[in-house]
């Protein structure tokens, strides 16, 4: 919730002032964010996986 809080922020940010820079750091603090929940998702995935993907019988 707090990423979510840290890119809804930076877009805010970045919509009132203008500059490339300042849309390049958001962007790359944006997809920080993303590859740091994948990360963790596949991580969390690898130890417990029989929690993650529950066999149907």
């Amino acid at each position: 919730m707090k990423s979510l809080f840290l890119v809804l922020s930076a877009m805010v940010v970045s919509t009132c002032l203008s500059g490339c820079t300042l849309l390049a750091i958001a962007d790359a603090a944006g997809s920080a964010v993303v590859y740091g929940v994948k990360t963790t998702v596949n991580v969390l995935d690898a130890v417990t996986p029989d929690i993650v993907n529950k066999k149907k019988d």
